[in-house]
């Protein structure tokens, strides 16, 4: 595992203890049937979504608003270990290729799953390059926005 510590003047951290098992977490996080019932936020909705899980593999989605405007969103996987952490990037597209971030800033996601109890502790974190493309990602709603799509992933692993 590669140690990560969290910079607070540039990275986002939502982390959470949810009753479902470590197991499932993680598959409704790699399995793209699952992914796009979850995802994005309500009234939002993932519309697509593609996952070659392994490192330098897609990690593709498409959000659609409310208004019905969709988003589609590139990236690369870096770190995969299975069922306890996911890493990914959109700041490079598939095979490690540079790219400009469709968001306007790059930035990377370490979901870390672990065991709790019968639960699992999850984290997300949010990487950014500099402090301004943390403000707009928090001013996004990050906090709020990861927070209720992990709601809905827990309702979706808890069918499961």
């Amino acid at each position: 595992m590669i140690a990560y510590t969290p910079n607070p003047e540039l990275d986002l951290i939502l982390e959470r203890t949810v009753d479902v098992a470590p197991e499932l977490v993680w598959k409704a996080w790699t399995t793209p049937e699952l992914l796009v019932q979850w995802f994005a936020p309500k009234p939002w909705s993932t519309t697509s979504c593609e996952i070659d899980l392994q490192p330098g593999g897609k990690f593709d989605t498409t959000m659609r608003s409310p208004e019905g405007d969709e988003y589609p969103s590139s990236g690369c996987i870096l770190v995969v270990e299975e069922g306890s952490r996911l890493v990914f990037t959109s700041g490079l597209g598939p095979g490690f290729r540079p790219q400009i971030a469709e968001d306007g800033f790059p930035f990377t996601a370490i979901i870390s799953i672990e065991p709790d109890g019968s639960g699992t502790k999850y984290t997300a974190t949010g990487i950014h390059a500099d402090a301004s493309s943390r403000k707009s990602h928090e001013d996004m709603g990050f906090a709020e926005g990861w927070g209720m799509a992990l709601d809905q992933l827990v309702d979706v692993a808890k069918s499961l």
